[in-house]
C-alpha cells in the first residue's frame, strides 16, 4: 500500500540524485511530493516548478520538472496524479499543468494518471554561440504532456 505525502525540496533531490537515470536535482521548486510504503520508506519523488520555458512562464503554467522512483508499481502514476491535484487547488488551471517525457518513453503512467499527449516538443542544444551553455540534459526530441485537455471555448475548464 503506497501513500502520497510532501516533502522538502532537499530530500526530493538527494532522492533524485541517487536514483534518476539522466537528470540532476533541480534549484528550486512550488511544491514537491513523495510517494512512501507501508514502512515509511520513500519509493519515489516528483517536484513541480516554474517552467523551464521563460515564454510559459510567463503564461502562468506550472511544470512538473522531475518525477523519479524506484520501480514501485504504481508510483509514478501515484506522483503525477498528486501534483495535477496540487497543482490544480493552487488555481492552476489542468490545462497549464504540463511536463516533459523524452520521445522514446512510453508516457503510461502519464496516460494511467489522466494526462494528454500534446506531441513532440522542442529538445536540443541550450549551448549557442554568443551563450555556451554545457547540456547536461538529454537534449533529443521531447514529448509534452498536460494534465487537462486545452478548453474548447472561453471560460470552459476541462478537469
Amino acid at each position: 500500500m503506497l501513500r502520497v505525502e510532501p516533502i522538502g525540496l532537499r530530500a526530493a533531490n538527494a532522492y533524485i540524485t541517487d536514483h534518476h537515470r539522466h537528470h540532476k536535482a533541480v534549484r528550486g521548486h512550488k511544491f514537491s511530493v513523495s510517494v512512501r510504503d507501508e514502512a515509511g520508506e520513500i519509493r519515489g519523488v516528483g517536484i513541480a516548478g516554474r517552467p523551464v520555458s521563460r515564454i510559459l512562464d510567463r503564461d502562468g503554467y506550472l511544470e512538473v520538472v522531475r518525477v523519479c522512483t524506484d520501480g514501485t508499481r504504481n508510483g509514478c502514476s501515484m506522483i503525477y496524479g498528486a501534483l495535477r491535484r496540487a497543482g490544480v487547488a493552487l488555481g492552476y488551471p489542468p490545462h497549464k499543468i504540463i511536463t516533459y517525457t523524452l520521445a522514446q518513453e512510453p508516457g503510461g503512467s502519464l496516460r494511467a494518471a489522466g494526462w494528454h499527449d500534446d506531441g513532440l516538443a522542442g529538445g536540443g542544444s541550450w549551448d549557442r554561440a554568443d551563450r555556451r551553455r554545457i547540456d547536461a540534459a538529454p537534449i533529443e526530441t521531447k514529448r509534452r504532456w498536460r494534465a487537462g485537455r486545452v478548453p474548447v471555448k472561453q471560460g470552459e475548464v476541462d478537469g
